[in-house]
Order: C-alpha cells, then sequence, then structure tokens
C-alpha cells in the first residue's frame, strides 16, 4: 500500500499547479493532506472522485486556514473527525481513518514562527497531542501518523542547525519532545531506512531556498513500532513542486 503526506499550501493553488494530474500519475492508495486552506464546497472534488479516491476533511472555521484531509481508494471502517480538543478542533489539525488492521492520521501541526503567542499554542498542542495519541493507542495500537509536525528533530534534518537553534520549529523543547514521542514507540520511518544529510520537505519562498535547497525535514509518516515489520520503503519526493512542501511517500505490507 503506497500512502503519501502533503501539505499542499492551499488545495486550490496547488490544483492550479497541477496537483491532481501529478495525483493520476502517482497513484497512492492513501493520500494525506495538510494545510487545505479551503471549505468543501470551495473545492472542487470531482476531479478527485473521478480518480477514485473516497473524501474526508476537516477544515478549520477560520477561512482560508490549516485543515486537512484523507483522499483515500480503500473504503474506511470509519473517520473521526477532529481529536476531541475543541481548540484544535476548530483549527482542523486532525483527522483519522480506520481500516482492518491500521489507523492512518493525518495531522497539521501548529507554527510557532509568528510570535510567543503561537508558540505557546504549539507547545501546549504537543503535550495534548501526546496524551492523545498516547490514549488512543489502547483501542489503535497499529498506528501511522502522518503530516507536518512544524519540527525537525535533528541537526541532519535541518540545512543550518547553528544559525537556526533559537528558531522555531528546531528549538530544543521542541526536538525534545520529538525524542520523547519517538520513544513513547514510534518509528521516524524516513529516517529508519535513509540516514543520508540534505533530505527536507520544506523550503523557504525566501532567497532561492528550493533551488539552493536550504531546507527543513519537517513532514513525516510515524509508525508504531508494531507495523515496522510492514515498512516497504521510504521517500521524499523533492521534485514534486506544487507548495512550498514537497510529498512524503511510504510503502507499507498492510494489504
Amino acid at each position: 500500500m503506497k500512502i503519501i503526506s502533503y501539505n499542499v499550501n492551499g488545495i486550490r493553488a496547488a490544483e492550479r499547479k497541477g496537483l491532481s494530474q501529478w495525483l493520476k500519475n502517482e497513484q497512492p492508495d492513501i493520500f494525506c493532506l495538510q494545510e487545505l486552506k479551503a471549505n468543501e464546497d470551495q473545492i472542487d472534488l470531482s476531479v478527485f472522485q473521478d480518480l477514485g479516491y473516497h473524501i474526508y476533511l476537516h477544515s478549520a472555521e477560520k477561512k482560508g486556514y490549516s485543515g486537512v484531509g484523507i483522499f483515500t481508494k480503500l473504503k474506511p471502517n470509519n473517520v473521526e473527525i477532529g481529536c476531541g480538543m475543541a481548540q484544535y478542533d476548530r483549527e482542523g489539525r486532525v483527522i483519522r481513518a480506520d481500516y482492518n488492521d491500521f489507523s492512518v492520521i493525518s495531522t497539521y501541526m501548529p507554527s510557532g514562527s509568528s510570535g510567543d503567542p503561537r508558540q505557546n499554542f504549539k507547545m501546549e498542542w504537543l503535550e495534548d497531542f501526546r496524551s492523545y495519541v498516547q490514549e488512543l493507542k489502547k483501542d489503535f495500537p497499529n498506528l501511522l501518523i502522518c503530516g507536518d509536525y512544524n519540527i525537525c528533530h535533528q541537526p541532519i534534518d535541518i540545512h543550518d542547525p547553528v544559525r537556526n537553534k533559537n528558531s522555531s520549529g528546531f528549538l530544543p523543547e521542541e526536538r525534545e519532545w520529538m525524542t520523547n514521542f519517538l520513544n513513547d514507540g514510534f518509528i521516524d520511518t524516513f529516517r529508519h531506512l535513509n540516514k543520508e544529510p540534505d533530505q527536507y520537505s520544506w523550503w523557504s519562498y525566501r532567497s532561492a531556498a528550493r533551488e539552493r535547497n536550504k531546507g527543513w525535514r519537517i513532514d513525516y509518516h510515524m509508525v508504531t513500532e508494531n507495523l515496522i515489520d510492514k515498512l516497504q520503503s521510504a521517500d521524499i519526493l523533492q521534485d514534486v513542486k506544487h507548495s512550498d512542501h514537497c510529498p512524503v511517500k511510504i510503502e507499507l505490507d498492510v494489504t
């Protein structure tokens, strides 16, 4: 089963750059999206439905902001919209699809780059999300949590770790959270298979960062440890350009 996660930075803008045509060629079984920046009635879903996808969205209350989705060729047994915490569900940050043998979460974690209030919100989210996942694992032990985590875990995951040591997304407390999250029983699928540097999933629009590959790896597929023997491959599709992010892809033997 091929599963792709992609922060599209506005699904309507990404579609104008050929998102659905790329999706037609790539043909993932499950396509997890973040930062939709649109409500369902603002998106022409027919182009994706024509590709064989069941579509589930969780948009933010604020227009043109945040939002997550799951497009899936295999109809889920259940879809859960939100995480049950109003302060985060208002922002459209979590959606989950349950299948026979595993569950997939598409999540868009907050950014703290706009200042202290949002950084504080981000840190609260991180602790609440970790607790939420720990409870969730009791009923859904086979989990894939993919999406934009807005954190680079290790120096290898960011182009300039020294200058960015005080930047939101690479703060010591954020990186410590990621370590603790992994220690809770998750595997960073890409790093499990790939130890190479210069592998990024997001680049600033400034200073020709993408052309110079001055990026950050902030998009992940995290799986529970009991799924790791099902992992076939993990890739970052750096040449795909509908967004300031690129897609990340894994193949799991869960069919």
